[in-house]
């Protein structure tokens, strides 16, 4: 099975790499078309278009500036370590066995709005660009059509190339509605995660992003490829709930006394 997750805001370029393998975004060109486009506007425009503070501006309007190919060890990072939120921090990528991530790097994707598609071991320079960013190019008037049906094409490759017709959903909403399912060749699992609070299960977002990047983990650590083996996740306390579930939805809960 294939599984997606989404980016992070926050970026690492400064901690120890725990392997000096990588590979070139496949997607590059597209990149550039939208690098350029960023590179025409003022701070002062980036940071309305993004809904950013002046100084975020002006440090996403240098990274801008400073993009450039070719791609090396000493201009980029991976993907899997440079991104640094909720979900990188369940998915505790550094601590990967080298067997681990040769098996990411087949079985994981990260949708971007800068990237399109990167693979784990993808080299990339540090950006910010997110998926609902409102972005006019010749291609359309935000990323979602910029973008069309290309990473759902780049997504078909990889199903094919592991011989799978099972993508597991661990990205936002923002980010997979830049798939389009029904020109996907794969049935599409959505494991949806919720903590109980005041006798209530919700889904909290902080939580929930870090069991999206813990249930990623466990499906690379494991080498999951079924749906049944999905229900077998168990870290931090959730449990697979049938009763809630659907085909195509599985609903993992926490009970208040085991956050």
């Amino acid at each position: 099975m294939l599984v997606v997750l989404s980016p992070a805001k926050n970026l690492d370029y400064e901690s120890p790499l725990p392997t000096d393998k990588y590979s070139q975004p496949r997607l590059l060109d597209r990149a550039q078309e939208l690098v350029d486009r960023c590179q025409s506007l003022s701070p002062q425009e980036l940071g309305s278009l993004m809904k950013i503070s002046d100084k975020l501006a002006g440090l996403n309007a240098a990274r801008f500036s400073e993009w450039h190919q070719p791609f090396n060890p000493d201009n980029s990072r991976q993907a899997v370590f440079a991104f640094d939120g909720d979900v990188y921090t369940g998915l505790q990528a550094e601590k990967m066995s080298a067997e681990t991530i040769a098996f990411a790097q087949e079985h994981l994707r990260i949708l971007s709005g800068l990237y399109g598609v990167l693979r784990p071991l993808d080299l990339m320079q540090p950006y910010r660009l997110e998926m609902g960013t409102k972005l006019d190019t010749a291609r359309g008037k935000n990323l979602y059509e910029f973008w069309g049906n290309t990473i759902t094409d780049m997504l078909n490759e990889d199903l094919a190339a592991i011989d799978s017709d099972v993508l597991v959903n661990l990205a936002s909403n923002e980010y997979f509605s830049s798939v389009v399912p029904k020109n996907l060749n794969a049935k599409v699992i959505t494991p949806v995660f919720k903590d109980e609070k005041n006798g209530q299960y919700k889904v909290i977002s902080f939580w929930a992003k870090k069991a999206r990047g813990a249930m990623a983990r466990f499906i690379m650590k494991e080498a999951i490829d079924s749906v049944a083996g999905l229900k077998q996740f168990n870290a931090n306390g959730y449990r697979f709930n049938a009763e809630q579930s659907t085909e195509t939805e599985l609903v993992f809960q926490r009970a208040e006394r085991d956050q």
